[in-house]
């Protein structure tokens, strides 16, 4: 199975991280987790780009705030896919790095999910390593299939309880 790269632009992003990080390791994919700046460090960040992929990797998660521009300077050095996750770290509530993580030039594309959506992001991620792995897609399946009978059960007790 490919590993997934999480890099995080900062330290103080690894509290949103850690669900990417938790949802990963339920799903018993491989990763590594990574603080690469794409301003402070940015020679680092390409080189991690660069040999992602003869590393085993099959899919980058890049974690910013602010000006948030390490999606798409990982993106500009891989052809992996690179899913961006605009980190809620500003004055400007997320939506400066929601902008920068999405605003991405053609032929560098970089997969944002919503601000502080690192669930989401390990979740596209496992998805993207499913493709080639079907005991992982079958995970995914039975997953989504619980999380309607959760649903389903929810709808019952409270349609129970409160109509009249």
């Amino acid at each position: 199975m490919k590993k997934v790269a999480i890099i995080m632009g900062s330290a103080s992003d690894l509290p949103v991280v850690e669900k990417a990080i938790e949802i990963l390791e339920t799903y018993e994919i491989p990763h590594e987790v990574h603080v690469y700046s794409a301003h402070r460090t940015p020679v680092e960040a390409k080189a991690f780009s660069e040999n992602a992929r003869d590393n085993g990797f099959g899919v980058i998660i890049a974690a910013a705030g602010k000006a948030a521009h390490l999606a798409g300077a990982i993106a500009a050095n891989t052809t992996l896919p690179v899913i961006g996750i605009p980190v809620k770290s500003s004055t400007l509530d997320g939506l400066d790095a929601l902008l920068s993580t999405v605003q991405m030039p053609a032929g560098i594309p970089v997969a944002t999910v919503a601000i502080d959506g690192a669930a989401n992001a390990a979740l596209l991620a496992a998805q993207i390593i499913a493709v080639e792995d079907k005991a992982l897609a079958d995970k995914l399946t039975a997953a989504r299939k619980k999380a309607a009978e959760d649903v389903l059960k929810k709808d019952e007790e409270l349609s129970l309880k409160y109509s009249k």
